[in-house]
């Protein structure tokens, strides 16, 4: 059966539900990182480790976004919208479990931690 956006194994994008949390949340597949994205450019490198637990999956964005990652099956994994002041990003994986130890995790909350410093700033 074909579920996932046509991809017929899509046991590395779903949460293995009886697993202890640390299988589930843990590191499921790499994700190619698009040349010259935001996620490339924090990662400093083309690619990254990433968990994965969704059913659901972007099969083709809409104008105005573009993709910045993808699972070697081809399924997007994160986009973002292109024409944004700041910082618009979507992630299919979940960067906020055991982001302690995980120093791509990191600098993304970083940089978004100093995106929202800044609206803030430009607010006042």
């Amino acid at each position: 059966m074909i579920g996932l956006l046509g991809v017929v194994d899509q046991s590395r994008h779903r949460e293995k539900r009886d697993a202890p949390l640390d299988e589930q949340y843990g590191p499921a597949h790499e994700v190619l990182l698009e040349p010259g994205g935001t996620l490339a450019q924090l990662a400093g490198s083309p690619r990254i480790e990433v968990n994965s637990l969704h059913w659901q999956g972007v099969e083709a964005l809409g104008a105005g976004l573009a993709v910045e990652a993808r699972a070697p099956d081809g399924v997007i994994e994160a986009f973002r919208v292109e024409a944004a002041p700041a910082f618009a990003l979507g992630l299919q994986w979940h960067p906020e479990w055991q982001f302690e130890a995980n120093p791509f995790s990191r600098a993304l909350f970083a940089s978004f931690g100093d995106a929202c410093r800044r609206r803030s700033q430009e607010r006042r």
